[in-house]
């Protein structure tokens, strides 16, 4: 009798006992960049680490199988992800993305749309009943992130897959800020989610990353072809890291979302606070959607207070277990000051 296990398990055990040549229970770090042919014309699995590496291979087999995709794509930074679906397209495509995305998405979308690589349109993904509207002029493709960064805005993934679909455009989530534990985006109608496993995957602010999971195996094949080709490969030792990292996520994201919970209740309740976004609230405008297709209200809490940027300022300058630096998902904790 089979059991299906855990995402829990599959953590902790991703590539546990895989190694054939040793039988080593920690996956081995491959650090080579070549591998040796078995003879003229006979190609062994992994050749040149741009191509694959077996390290990297262990990390993208537990992300696919965690996330539920065909395969995955472990690249050198979450930027560089989007950038490889978004290579995707031909000058003319049109992509609609959400409008309060992520800065660093905003400036390479618009960097790219600005030099004809393909048109962008910035709209508002989170009205359903607008959506109808935006497909007028058919997209291919359709960037969501859901829950936003930094606003927190919900976004229905189904909703909009579906409208993508009948467009004959694919859709992208970006799944930062939840995980594969607290959203799964390919279950909901998504064809490719992305990832910086810089944050939550990694959990402990020391290796850059980002990963890449098609909902089909003729999508992979296309976005490893293009990944070999540009040369967006993530590193063997930084995959290496990851995955030690994954193992734990877990634990850390378990008791992130819970404290982030408590946090913004008293937040909400704290007079000197004007508003507080944060999904797990019954007051914020995507609660009733983010419970029914999360499994988790994420570890990401933002509010702002009452006295304008000098109230932030004092309020960053008096913080004594936050560090104010970039970044998010890991065991530390940071704040990050915004006007």
């Amino acid at each position: 009798m089979s059991h299906e296990l855990k995402q829990s398990t599959r953590l902790v055990r991703a590539s546990i006992g895989d190694d054939t040549t040793y039988g080593a229970v920690m996956p081995p770090l491959h650090l080579s960049t070549n591998f040796l042919f078995h003879g003229p014309g006979k190609t062994p699995e992994y050749d040149y680490a741009r191509s694959g590496n077996p390290t990297r291979a262990g990390l993208e087999k537990a992300l696919a199988e965690l996330e539920g995709a065909a395969s995955a794509i472990f690249t050198p930074t979450g930027m560089s992800a989007i950038d490889l679906v978004l290579a995707r397209l031909v000058p003319g495509d049109l992509v609609l993305a959400a409008h309060d995305c992520y800065g660093g998405t905003h400036r390479l979308l618009s960097w790219r749309a600005a030099r004809k690589h393909f048109d962008v349109r910035f709209v508002d993904l989170t009205d359903t009943d607008t959506l109808a509207a935006h497909f007028q002029t058919p997209p291919k493709m359709v960037f969501v992130e859901t829950p936003s960064n930094p606003l927190l805005r919900i976004t229905d993934i189904a909703a909009v897959a579906a409208a993508a679909r009948q467009a004959g455009a694919l859709t992208i989530v970006d799944n930062t800020f939840l995980t594969p534990l607290g959203q799964q985006p390919l279950r909901l109608g998504a064809d490719i989610v992305i990832h910086s496993t810089t944050k939550y995957i990694n959990g402990h602010s020391d290796v850059l990353g980002g990963a890449v999971l098609p909902a089909t195996p003729e999508l992979g094949e296309e976005l490893a072809w293009i990944a070999n080709s540009i040369g967006t490969a993530g590193g063997a030792f930084d995959a290496f890291l990851t995955q030690r990292g994954l193992r734990t996520m877990a634990l850390r994201t378990d008791r992130q979302f819970a404290s982030a919970g408590v946090i913004a209740e008293r937040l909400e309740a704290n007079p000197h606070v004007r508003k507080v976004w944060y999904p797990g609230l019954k007051s914020h405008a995507g609660h009733a959607l983010a419970a029914r297709q999360q499994s988790g209200f994420g570890g990401i809490v933002s509010f702002s207070l009452k006295g304008g940027i000098k109230a932030v300022r004092r309020l960053a300058s008096g913080l004594k277990l936050f560090s104010l630096a970039e970044s998010l998902g890991a065991r530390e904790v940071a704040a990050k000051e915004t006007p």
